[in-house]
């Protein structure tokens, strides 16, 4: 057997989620069956090991899983094999040939997500399954200030949505950045950190927009984290605009090299 890692990109619009749904079309349903096709249907079957959920409508700019395969291709013939069988909106980018012990999942040092924000003031309809939408006025200043408080080591209780699976609520953000995209007139979030929760990432942004309009106060992040109510984050922003752009494991990002601990996965 030889297990493969497998960086890959999906449009997110057309899928349930990542995770395998009964009678749903998902991520991980979809690669598993041309994985399978691919080594002629082995019995037991192939098994996919994604580095972690997305949301139904949740984009991937670079998703990451492996699987273990009954014999050896060479990594750009699967590469270019999958390719061939996926459905047009998934796409893999790269394969490469790893050891036993690698773990798509467990290894996982950071993920980075990217969040586009359209600020027109009506929906456009090119945009709907690609941004999210807000159309009042926004301070970037006062975003930017306020993206201070989430850098670093919190309990993220209030920026969570029920249903989360996990045993801890405390994660580390090493980087929160915004800015204007005057091109497109959008505003673009990006977040890097060892992990992110159920909603976490579309609750903070809800959160942020709402400081740069003015109806929260500019710390109100340092209350939120006291308080630990959910309710009082209030709004989870579309899953349209959320990509999950990279996924970091040891030894690729020298600064925060340390995996996410077990109690945190």
């Amino acid at each position: 057997m030889q297990r493969y890692k497998v960086t890959f990109m999906y449009d997110g619009t057309d899928f349930a989620g990542f995770q395998r749904q009964p009678n749903k079309r998902t991520v991980e349903s979809v690669l598993t069956k041309v994985v399978n096709k691919m080594a002629k249907n082995p019995d037991p079957a192939i098994v996919i090991y994604g580095s972690g959920r997305t949301d139904a409508g949740v984009h991937a700019l670079a998703q990451v899983a492996h699987f273990d395969f009954p014999f050896v291709i060479p990594a750009d013939n699967m590469r270019k094999g999958l390719n061939s069988m996926l459905p047009m909106d998934m796409e893999v980018l790269k394969v490469e040939l790893v050891s036993a012990d690698f773990h798509a999942r467990y290894d996982v040092s950071g993920k980075r997500y990217l969040y586009r924000m359209d600020m027109g003031e009506f929906r456009n309809p090119f945009k709907r399954h690609y941004t999210g939408q807000w159309k009042f006025p926004v301070d970037l200043d006062k975003i930017n200030v306020a993206l201070k408080d989430l850098v670093g080591e919190h309990d993220y209780t209030s920026f969570v949505a029920s249903g989360a699976q996990t045993r801890t609520f405390v994660r580390t953000i090493y980087e929160a950045t915004c800015h204007i995209d005057h091109a497109n007139n959008e505003l673009v979030f990006e977040f890097y950190g060892n992990g992110f929760m159920y909603n976490q990432v579309r609750i903070m942004v809800g959160v942020l927009v709402e400081i740069g309009s003015g109806t929260r106060p500019v710390h109100d992040i340092l209350r939120l984290y006291q308080i630990k109510d959910r309710k009082q984050a209030r709004r989870t922003v579309p899953a349209a605009g959320l990509y999950l752009k990279h996924v970091y494991y040891q030894g690729e990002d020298p600064q925060h090299p340390t995996k996410l601990p077990q109690h945190q996965r």
